[in-house]
């Protein structure tokens, strides 16, 4: 089978299956042989390596990474796309092609049967829209990750990196940043798609921690209090968190919370890190009690 990546193969391929883009599944397939060394270098992918490819597509990537791992997974959510997939790798028998919604897949049992329960390496090209969901399902199933290599909008793997307290960093920097250590490989022009996306994107590597950066009594609290104080990011903690409907905390009890962290009144949630959300919300949980 001749290699993909290229447009003219990636033409092919998609005339003689008479492939129709869906635009439910924002698939953009990459056409440039550069970025997927780079895609491969960034994962640091080895020949001991079991990999799950998230959104194979025609399997331009994943021909990629049946060269360099020990075995591949491939999860493809598009019907149309298997036979495609058949055909491009059925010269890689370490790679295994598998139907179905990825947010459905058990991935602690893929762990177990692939790789013996030790942390995988999961690799995808993601649509932008669903990037996060994604993102956060997997770390928050406590899966062993080793690291997540994803190709997303240029604009989300920024505030994926961004620190606290810059325009950048938002709900999403901090939750990231809470399971993983992101680290941007490549950025990567829209004439490297097909078709062509309308931003440019980047491949970011987000490196699993093995112990999260703060302790927390209550990590479903600290993330509603982050996601409130973004959400109103103009306004003070203090408001932005009383006018919370994921919030059932009085004004009293979160002035009170507020006082006892040792922050000023009129400090805004955005400028805060992990460690002044975690303290916040184990004081709510006592003010509570």
């Amino acid at each position: 089978m001749a290699r993909l990546g290229n447009p003219q193969e990636t033409i092919r391929v998609l005339q003689k299956h008479d492939f129709h883009f869906q635009k439910k599944f924002g698939q953009n397939f990459l056409i440039d042989p550069r970025v997927l060394d780079k895609i491969v270098e960034a994962a640091q992918v080895g020949g001991e390596d079991f990999v799950l490819e998230i959104g194979p597509g025609i399997g331009t990537m994943t021909q990629c990474l049946g060269e360099h791992a020990r075995q591949v997974l491939a999860v493809e959510i598009d019907k149309n796309l298997i036979p495609i997939l058949q055909e491009t790798l059925a010269g890689y028998d370490n790679v295994e092609i598998r139907q179905g919604d990825i947010l459905k897949q058990d991935i602690q049992a893929i762990a177990d049967r692939y790789n013996g329960g030790r942390p995988i390496k999961v690799v995808a090209n993601l649509p932008y829209y669903i990037t996060t969901p994604i993102i956060m399902s997997l770390f928050e199933s406590r899966v062993p990750l080793a690291n997540v290599t994803v190709m997303v909008q240029k604009e989300v793997a920024e505030r994926m990196k961004a620190l606290p307290g810059t325009k950048e960093c938002g709900a999403l920097s901090l939750a990231v940043q809470y399971y993983a250590k992101p680290y941007l490989a490549a950025n990567v022009p829209p004439n490297c798609f097909m078709p062509r996306p309308r931003v440019g994107s980047a491949v970011i590597r987000l490196d699993c921690l093995a112990q999260t950066p703060v302790e927390v009594e209550d990590e479903r609290l600290m993330f509603r209090l982050i996601r409130a104080s973004f959400n109103q990011r103009r306004k003070t903690l203090q408001n932005g968190l009383s006018n919370s409907g994921e919030l059932d905390f009085s004004k009293e009890e979160i002035r009170q919370a507020i006082e006892n962290t040792g922050l000023p009144s009129v400090v805004r949630g955005e400028t805060l890190g992990l460690k002044e959300f975690a303290a916040l919300a184990d004081e709510l949980v006592k003010v509570r009690r």
